[in-house]
């Protein structure tokens, strides 16, 4: 007798969730014992919530509905929200407009992308030229005849509302990369690289060198050349204004700091005014920003979309974006995409509208709002707080949604890129395990105190889970609490 398919997929579901079932009481004393592994993992805070992908049916859990800061797996629920409202065809605009009075408005349209970042993404370190999309700009421009700007240079990110900092952002994360402020009209992701080299005799100031070359902070240098452990130290004493202080060892290679900007438009109007006069251009004004106050109603003015359009600028598709937002875990661009939902959702590109949509969506899965308490869209904010169950719950309708293929895509492999490139070969592990590793497909996160994965285990026994692994509370270096979480992987896939 010939069986239907539908009816030996039916019988292969059932005989799954049977194993889980079975598999729940005979993993519970493993979970217990990687968990307690050590004096720091054992009193770290856990939530474990691990469910077969097709049935539900749980294989490993603990606090799975108690709140946990989850660090960079909220880029998990930002992504799903861009993918969903937005679809995976969506590009960012940039323009350049000429306005009545003259001036020369370079308009941001969101996109995260002009940066030395490479597209599709690729491992490795970035292989372009950090204004590489204003020096292509500047050529446009000149080509077409432009020979004199009449009024200013204005960076205009007044698309979306100047929220620069999500709430329960730390002050120090904003001085540096991972805190970068959002801007609709962003440039090498908000930053630029400082490199710091002694001088020539001890006492003698260190040198610095930016990347891009551009003068747009105003440094007060006071890192001196002495012989010693090498000591440095950033303030923002204001707007524009850097202080550096600690000293640097004659004869040593230096340091290189990633270092956020404070105004992202007003750098990228400096970029292009910069750009431009080395071209000839000769320009009557000087380079302003132009932004969206929180409580400006209405359209800004002039409007985004007026003035003589000479040049514009499409970005990668959000599928390609999206890859490099979680293979790296990009605070900014999971930012920049949660703002532009809201604009296109309400006319509003700010954190509260983003997030109202984003309560909306999870609301369409079936997560109730007791599940979780997000205030921004990276996961840098620590005031952000979701359940190990909500996360599966997510996980479980992106893997049952026609954007399957692609939202496996997007996730660090295990063993092999993004984040996850350097785990699951630990000298501890077999080969077997190790070749395991690379079927798992997670997003990390990591905060101070914070270790956290979440996403997708090919296991042996139960077919593809679905897991939300979360570490709040340690006291011990990150290593010892992500040696814990790999090998609980390892257990569930065998």
């Amino acid at each position: 007798m010939i069986v239907p398919r539908c009816i030996t997929r039916f019988l292969l579901l059932g005989l799954m969730a049977t194993h889980a079932a079975r598999g729940q009481e005979e993993f519970t004393p493993r979970l217990a014992a990687i968990l307690g592994a050590t004096n720091g993992a054992a009193r770290a805070h856990w939530g474990v919530h691990v469910v077969q992908v097709e049935t539900g049916t749980v294989v490993a859990q603990r606090n799975p509905q108690r709140y946990f800061v989850p660090a960079s797996n909220l880029k998990l629920y930002s992504s799903a929200l861009a993918l969903l409202r937005l679809g995976p065809d969506y590009r960012f605009s940039t323009s350049v407009r000429l306005d009545r009075n003259g001036d020369l408005r370079l308009v941001g349209g969101g996109d995260p992308s002009m940066s030395a970042r490479a597209y599709p993404y690729a491992k490795g370190p970035d292989p372009g030229q950090p204004l590489a999309a204003v020096e292509a700009l500047a050529d446009a421009l000149v080509a077409q005849g432009l020979k004199e700007v009449a009024g200013d240079v204005v960076g205009d990110d007044s698309r979306w509302v100047r929220v620069p900092y999500p709430e329960g952002w730390a002050v120090d994360d904003t001085l540096y990369e991972s805190g970068a402020p959002v801007s609709a009209l962003t440039l090498n992701d908000n930053t630029l690289e400082v490199k710091i080299t002694p001088g020539a005799t001890p006492g003698d100031p260190a040198q610095l060198t930016w990347l891009p070359a551009l003068e747009y902070f105003s440094i007060d240098n006071r890192v001196r050349t002495e012989p010693g452990e090498r000591q440095l130290e950033i303030y923002r004493d204001g707007p524009g204004q850097l202080r550096l202080v600690g000293r640097i060892a004659p004869g040593s290679p230096g340091r290189t700091v990633t270092v956020a900007l404070d105004d992202p438009a007003q750098f990228a109007a400096a970029a292009l005014y910069e750009a431009l006069t080395r071209r000839g251009v000769v320009i009557r004004g000087r380079p302003v920003a132009r932004h969206r106050a929180p409580s400006m109603s209405g359209p800004a003015s002039p409007t985004p979309d007026e003035g003589q359009l000479l040049w514009q600028r499409q970005s990668p598709p959000l599928s390609e974006l999206l890859v490099v937002l979680d293979k790296v875990s990009q605070n900014l661009h999971a930012e920049m995409i949660l703002r532009e939902v809201g604009w296109q959702a309400a006319g509003e590109g700010s954190p509260s509208a983003g997030l109202a949509e984003l309560k909306k969506m999870l609301a369409e899965i079936g997560i109730e709002p007791d599940g979780y308490d997000i205030r921004d869209g990276s996961g840098l904010s620590r005031m952000s707080l979701v359940t190990p169950e909500t996360t599966v719950k997510l996980l479980r309708h992106l893997h049952q949604s026609p954007h399957r293929d692609l939202w496996l895509s997007v996730l660090p492999v295990g063993g092999v890129d993004g984040t996850l490139e350097n785990r699951f070969k630990s000298k501890s592990l077999t080969a077997a395990e190790r070749a395991r590793g690379e079927l798992v497909r997670a997003k990390t996160g990591s905060l101070a105190h914070i270790n956290t994965l979440a996403g997708y285990i090919e296991s042996q026994t139960y077919g593809r889970l679905a897991m939300a692994i979360m570490a709040n509370g340690s006291h011990v270096p990150s290593t010892e609490i992500r040696a814990a979480i790999d090998k609980l992987c390892v257990e569930l896939s065998k």
